[in-house]
């Protein structure tokens, strides 16, 4: 429940550090998550699934394998998707994650901001209504944490993102 909680939080972090609300997304009603029985997204633009294969399949070509994780939040599953490597069974995370950001690149997410600074990296990579937070902070063999946490920026998902926040803020 707390790691849910934490994905929560961080959906809001990202919806306030990107401006959700922006142009494209979703809208209300489309589809993604596991176990999701809402409609399909519109022709050209991504939904929760394709954004998670699109992150698993650079993820992995890099070198990574995906952490267990407690999932999204249910209420979240189409607006959200948060993706973990295991960075201990990664021959060098940090040439993994760069290797992930650029296939991301090559994919068609443009990079909107970078942030480096004393070991923590932040890349916003952006598409099709969609950003991903790629986030790389620590050092290898003490404390490290690499995350890929994608938004959509569509009205639907920010109502549903500020639903969320509403809920958990006095938890």
């Amino acid at each position: 429940m707390r790691k849910a909680r934490w994905a929560a939080a961080a959906a809001g972090v990202v919806l306030m550090v990107t401006g959700c609300g922006s142009e494209g997304g979703s809208d209300e009603g489309k589809g993604g998550g596991s176990g999701s029985s809402q409609a399909p997204a519109e022709a050209g633009s991504l939904d929760a699934a394709a954004v998670t294969k699109e992150i698993a399949d650079a993820a992995t070509a890099a070198g990574f394998t995906e952490k267990p994780s407690d999932d999204v939040p249910p209420a979240l599953r189409s607006c959200m998707v948060s993706w973990q490597p295991d960075d201990k069974k990664a021959a060098d995370p940090k040439t993994s994650y760069d290797a992930t950001v650029a296939a991301l690149g090559k994919g068609g997410w443009k990079e909107s901001q970078n942030f480096d600074q004393q070991g923590s990296v932040i890349k916003t990579l952006d598409k099709s209504g969609w950003t991903v937070k790629a986030s790389y902070q620590g050092q290898k063999d003490t404390f490290l944490l690499i995350t890929f946490i994608a938004t959509d920026n569509g009205p639907a998902c920010e109502k549903l993102f500020r639903e969320d926040l509403e809920k958990n803020k006095d938890s």
